[in-house]
């Protein structure tokens, strides 16, 4: 595989579909599943992880529901057992998208967002940016500033993603640039424990216009190569080392 790879997902499943997805997941898995209140909300991450390890699987040449995974000291999900430590990864889904990030020897992370109404916009990115953000933002015409401020949520989630930081990590404390102009972190001030000094590539993704995303590498340069999973890729879930790709 190249230095990343990043699987675009359709999640619009056919009848049948959420039942052999279902079938692949893990007790923790389904437990979790269970705890969403909405259907659909239940039915993406359901299909969503079930995606995840499908790619996994082809990339470990194993079955899917064979993939082992746990919950790492930062609450980041990882490979464990015999696959422990051979490949990172990280899932993000919003709307009808899931998007997968597979990297060796480097953290990644993905984050994608379905664009959507959001009149408050510049408030919250007011409450939860750095300055310098929120100032491009504010500068952006009005007709883009709600696909400027998913665009620029969704760097700074990929970022956050790939150091398994979470909430410890304070979004106003780092910056990155914001669309249309080419992804990159800008600055970064505070703890050093959060590792955000050195080489970072950013992308964009192109998950159709309904949807922006980015993966986030921590390597210079990164060769970053995006596929995208057939629809069909549902029937694939019980055979081995076999994914679908659109492209």
């Amino acid at each position: 595989m190249s230095a990343a790879e990043v699987w675009v997902v359709d999640l619009a499943l056919r009848p049948g579909d959420l039942d052999r997805c279902g079938a692949v997941l893990d007790g923790a898995e389904r437990l979790r599943a269970d705890r969403f209140l909405r259907p659909a909300d239940r039915a993406r991450f359901v299909a969503s992880h079930a995606a995840l390890r499908l790619i996994l699987a082809d990339a470990l040449g194993v079955l899917p529901a064979a993939v082992e995974i746990a919950v790492g000291p930062n609450g980041k999900p990882e490979l464990a057992g015999a696959a422990e430590g051979v490949l990172q990864f990280n899932l993000s889904h919003s709307g009808e998208r899931a998007l997968i990030g597979l990297a060796r020897d480097t953290p990644i992370g993905v984050d994608v967002e379905a664009v959507r109404p959001m009149s408050d916009a510049l408030r919250i990115a007011r409450g939860h940016f750095a300055a310098d953000e929120v100032s491009a933002l504010a500068k952006a015409p009005l007709s883009m500033v709600e696909r400027r401020f998913f665009g620029l949520w969704t760097r700074k989630e990929a970022v956050v993603k790939a150091l398994g930081s979470g909430l410890s990590l304070p979004l106003d404390r780092f910056s990155v640039s914001i669309p249309p102009d080419v992804p990159r972190l800008l600055r970064a001030v505070g703890d050093e424990s959060w590792d955000l000094d050195g080489p970072w590539t950013l992308t964009d993704l192109d998950c159709g216009e309904d949807h922006v995303a980015t993966a986030a590498v921590q390597a210079a340069e990164a060769a970053v190569t995006c596929h995208r999973l057939s629809d069909d890729w549902p029937d694939h879930l019980g055979r081995k080392g076999v994914t679908p790709r659109l492209r």
